[in-house]
């Protein structure tokens, strides 16, 4: 009989990013048998692996899961070095945009790139991030995590050089509408050169970044 699974080996050689095994619809058992083809001499990286899915894993495999309970991630294998530099900024609007922007961090460090955090700079005081504008421009890549009307995009847009991946949250209420209207608003950005990923898709945002590293 024919595994479920086929674990790619060579795609951190191939594009630059780690083996990832998204968990949302696997089963414990899935997960269990992955993680016992993995390759322990590489990084491996687990995304929206949940409290629950990780406290019923056997206690062998918890033990050898860096696991970050916020991000719902994890990394097994060789952790990478990551060194202080200016290459990746992330910011969000709130702190209820934290699940996706601790995804982005997790991700990142799964390939070695340390990233600086500038939390809780929403529109609604435009003071907050008007103050780190002068040190966020030394850094070469943007991510950005806004929920409700996703404004904040739209204001470093016009602000600031360099690239910015934008990441739509699911915050926010009513007519918010789970993160379509933060989505929305964000692909209607008058700011040119946005770019986007899907929602709550921290992990979509680091992996661009990588790319353009890369590239760069």
């Amino acid at each position: 009989m024919q595994k479920e699974h086929l674990i790619d080996f060579d795609r951190k050689n191939r594009i630059g990013i780690p083996e990832t095994i998204f968990c949302l619809d696997k089963d414990v058992i899935q997960i269990r048998n992955i993680f016992n083809d993995l390759d322990k001499s590489k990084t491996n990286f687990f995304t929206r692996l949940s409290t629950e899915k990780y406290s019923n894993l056997p206690k062998y495999i918890q033990k050898k899961l860096k696991y970050d309970n916020i991000s719902r991630t994890a990394i097994y294998g060789k952790i990478p070095t990551t060194k202080k530099n200016f290459n990746i900024a992330i910011i969000c609007a709130g702190t209820s945009d934290m699940p996706a922007v601790t995804e982005a961090q997790q991700t990142l460090i799964s390939s070695g790139e340390y990233s600086k955090l500038f939390a809780d700079v929403g529109v609604a005081g435009l003071w907050r991030i008007q103050k780190h504008l002068t040190e966020i421009k030394k850094y070469k890549i943007i991510i950005v995590a806004a929920g409700m009307d996703g404004a904040l995009v739209s204001v470093l847009g016009g602000l600031i050089s360099q690239p910015i991946i934008a990441v739509p949250t699911s915050t926010g209420y009513g007519v918010s509408n789970n993160g379509k209207t933060a989505l929305n608003a964000m692909l209607a950005s008058c700011s040119p050169g946005i770019t986007l990923v899907n929602i709550d898709n921290g992990y979509g945002a680091a992996t661009a970044a990588i790319r353009i590293l890369n590239a760069i």
